[in-house]
């Protein structure tokens, strides 16, 4: 057990932001699915936009870092880009 009052607080704090960083690490690997998944290159195009959005928040949020943001928006644009 914790000892420090100071200690027990950011323990706490850390589960919350722990529990954000996952909920909003399922919905990246979602979207990313969602796009990979798509044939037609339409709604390819649409899930894109919306994967990019939610990567570029989540890189700004610091929840991942932002090159990993871009090497995973480039993956995605080079998917796109071959649908056919």
């Amino acid at each position: 057990m914790l000892r420090h009052k100071s200690a027990q607080k950011r323990a706490r704090q850390t589960e919350k932001i722990t529990d954000r960083n996952k909920k909003y690490k399922a919905l990246i690997k979602g979207s990313v699915k969602r796009v990979q998944t798509e044939k037609e290159k339409a709604a390819a195009e649409t899930e894109f936009r919306k994967t990019t959005k939610v990567l570029d928040r989540a890189a700004a949020k610091g929840i991942i870092h932002k090159n990993k943001a871009a090497n995973l928006k480039s993956k995605l644009a080079k998917h796109v880009n071959k649908a056919k």
